[in-house]
């Protein structure tokens, strides 16, 4: 297991013939990012990602009172809150524990830290679909038995059991 380095290591870019790359994230290197900081007042942090090649390339500017030059303007008022971000994150789907359980122990470990650890992208919540969805290997659900409304045939099919819980 690679130990958590501070600082940016860069994508090994891998291209499958699809017009796009991936970074390679294997039993021995995995890309990470500089540890995240927040920027200074009136200014703002930007990763961008792109079907060219840039993998959450960080770039910083300035807030502008008023726009100077032609282009998109995003007006922010701060003195209106309308929700709490409780973080970030995305979905453990069938298909994706299926992939990541055929990885090897190391690699499994990189590929958590990216999306976990302060030298990845920090996700810190997982939503995970239930029963089966479209990216489950067949259909399912927690009780076939109809009118069961107390649900005593209510059982967690293997699916969840070895790969997502």
């Amino acid at each position: 297991t690679l130990p958590c380095l501070p600082g940016a290591r860069p994508c090994i870019p891998k291209d499958f013939g699809h017009g796009s790359v991936v970074c390679v994230c294997n039993a021995t290197y995995c890309d990470t990012l500089d540890p995240l900081v927040l920027p200074a007042p009136g200014s703002y942090l930007k990763y961008e990602s792109s079907k060219a090649g840039k993998r959450l390339e960080r770039s910083e500017g300035k807030f502008q009172s008023s726009l100077s030059t032609r282009g998109l303007l995003l007006t922010l008022d701060t003195s209106a809150l309308y929700q709490h971000v409780k973080g970030f994150g995305g979905s453990l789907s069938d298909a994706a524990a299926m992939n990541i359980l055929k990885l090897s122990r190391p690699a499994q470990d990189n590929l958590l830290r990216s999306y976990f650890s302060e030298s990845g992208i920090e996700y810190n919540l997982i939503r995970v679909p239930m029963a089966c969805s479209d990216f489950s290997v067949r259909p399912y659900s927690y009780d076939d038995v109809p009118n069961d409304f107390e649900l005593k045939h209510f059982r967690l099919v293997d699916e969840d059991v070895k790969m997502k819980v």
